[in-house]
């Protein structure tokens, strides 16, 4: 049968489109900035491990081993109205509320404890292998990371992995990954030494975009080199979105702007 040449180029313009695809979707990923909104007390004792907003309050994993601990804090003046020590030989990292439960894991001691989010007495615990970095949730699930470019989607009930994402931006692996939030439909990741937060797919794990907040805290302001940005916490009722670091001494509420808006400094 005879092609006609119509047909032929069409086929071929199909072709075509088919091997530009990848391309498209190994482009990086655009950067936004930032704008300080408001500054808000945070303790320089708390190695910042996990952190997310709720009915007004943050809750706040610290780490370090011998200090880690849950927290239940007043935004205004960063004090604690809750308390609970963690046992000396575990160190504290990502936490996440569940239903009536918070969820607090470890990081390499493959022990995740389930607490009364209204108590903080132990109601039961999990264990898992690997390392345990940061935790976030949808409505259905879970979401952890563990240092590498993977995102493990969990089931609550069980804690068990249902699947995986690995992160990219564009065609490069994006590993280190820390603590998470989960905003709108997208992931939130801290990535560990870095000013960058990355906006992930939980589809397929390309990097949606970055917030670059480079100078968000001054140097001198910074305990140590380990003082490093990690806490995403989101506000979903009044739109409000907070990030902080490891014994940072402060929380601020940032919006993302377009890289040209002039950054406000941080006082």
């Amino acid at each position: 049968m005879l092609i006609s040449t119509s047909m032929r180029r069409f086929s071929l313009s199909l072709s075509l489109i088919a091997l530009l695809i990848p391309c498209v979707r190994a482009k990086a990923a655009p950067t936004f900035g930032y704008k300080v909104v408001a500054r808000l007390p945070h303790s320089t004792e708390s190695y910042t491990e996990g952190f997310f907003y709720r009915d007004g309050l943050f809750y706040e994993g610290t780490g370090l081993t011998g200090h880690s601990a849950l927290l239940v804090i007043q935004p205004e003046t960063g004090k604690p109205v809750q308390k609970l020590e963690i046992a000396p030989q575990y160190f504290g990292e990502g936490i996440v509320d569940w239903g009536p439960n918070l969820y607090e894991w470890t990081w390499t001691s493959h022990i995740c404890f389930v607490y009364d989010r209204f108590s903080l007495r132990l109601v039961k615990q999990f264990s898992y292998t690997g390392e345990g970095w940061g935790m976030t949730r949808t409505a259905k699930e879970l979401i952890t990371s563990d240092g590498t470019a993977n995102l493990r989607f969990r089931d609550p009930e069980t804690f068990k992995e249902t699947r995986h994402i690995v992160v990219k931006d564009g065609a490069k692996t994006v590993d280190q990954l820390n603590e998470l939030e989960y905003i709108k439909g997208e992931i939130y990741a801290n990535v560990w030494h870095s000013e960058k937060i990355a906006r992930i797919s939980p589809k397929d794990g390309h990097v949606i975009a970055w917030i670059d907040l480079t100078g968000l805290l001054p140097s001198d302001q910074k305990v140590n080199a380990e003082s490093v940005l990690n806490g995403i916490a989101y506000d979903a009722q009044h739109d409000r979105l907070f990030v902080t670091g490891k014994q940072w001494p402060a929380v601020f509420e940032i919006k993302v702007v377009p890289t040209s808006h002039p950054k406000a400094p941080a006082k």
